[in-house]
């Protein structure tokens, strides 16, 4: 998948996150790898990871492709390809250890500045992985929705996205979203526009408006209520920033930041990023007494 746009320097998150949110491999027990296939929820026990909590959602920026493949000599899109099935392995591990929602950044709206043949194939490959995986998802339980500016995409790809997101969607196993041309702020300014349209249409008071009925104007509405916010953001590739990703369901979401490409991010990475998770007190602003 293509990975999202750097727009500022890594500095300027140093003044914007607290010291202890800096370090790329936050302070967690090491999960040791066992051999094998993926083990189901209960055996992760053994690997350092407590049954509960893990999260139930799981954001993850996709980030390092092109650098992975010009690491080796390759073109963009072999680093491209190799995106595609580290997503398919998370996808695997996510279904396999119980997490019931993963949504993945594939491409964001700033991605559309990318030279044309980078941005053509990638369509290519978006349209190929969601046409070839619907069997699979079928089998696995896993509902796909694709969320972003769709006007933007080629009609073909609209067209198996919609027909994917019907054949699936009364699977249950793993709520699987992607994002494809999209943006954290227009996600933001689009909410407000519609709920302001039902304001001047007399259908809705400016003093009904609270957090609820903002969420429920987000493009990722349709998730079910305790699924919406993310519990767990993934970055890979060293980047320290959000890059205009869930910015507004993002507010209490635990980050993790790894120096790892993507392509390169395996069963190893997520369990630590999932023991990181597990070691963080999560408050949500209350002091505990």
């Amino acid at each position: 998948m293509l990975p999202v746009p750097s727009h500022s320097p890594a500095a300027a998150t140093h003044q914007l996150l607290p010291t202890n949110a800096l370090r790329t491999r936050p302070a967690a027990p090491r999960c040791p790898r066992a051999a094998g296939a993926a083990p189901a929820a209960e055996s992760l026990l053994s690997r350092g990871l407590r049954a509960e909590p893990l999260p139930r959602h799981v954001a993850v920026v996709m980030d390092g492709n092109a650098r992975w493949a010009r690491a080796r000599g390759l073109p963009s899109a072999a680093g491209h390809e190799a995106g595609r099935r580290a997503l398919e392995e998370m996808v695997r591990l996510s279904r396999a250890w119980g997490i019931r929602a993963l949504t993945a950044f594939a491409f964001s709206n700033e991605n559309w500045s990318r030279p044309k043949v980078e941005v053509d194939f990638l369509m290519r490959l978006f349209e190929r992985v969601i046409h070839d995986s619907v069997a699979e998802f079928l089998r696995e339980g896993i509902r796909l929705r694709v969320i972003g500016d769709s006007s933007r995409l080629p009609d073909s790809l609209q067209k198996i996205a919609r027909e994917a997101e019907e054949a699936t969607r009364n699977n249950s196993q793993l709520d699987l979203t992607l994002a494809i041309s999209y943006s954290g702020r227009r996600d933001i300014v689009q909410a407000c526009q519609r709920l302001a349209q039902k304001v001047q249409s007399t259908v809705l008071r400016a003093e009904d408006i609270d957090e609820a009925l903002f969420a429920s104007e987000l493009e990722t509405s349709c998730a079910a209520d305790e699924l919406l916010y993310p519990d767990l953001l993934i970055r890979t590739s060293g980047e320290l920033r959000l890059s205009n990703f869930l910015l507004w369901q993002s507010a209490y979401s635990e980050l993790f930041f790894t120096n790892t490409l993507w392509p390169d991010f395996g069963e190893d990475d997520y369990l630590e990023a999932l023991c990181s998770f597990q070691s963080r007190d999560r408050r949500f602003g209350v002091r505990k007494l």
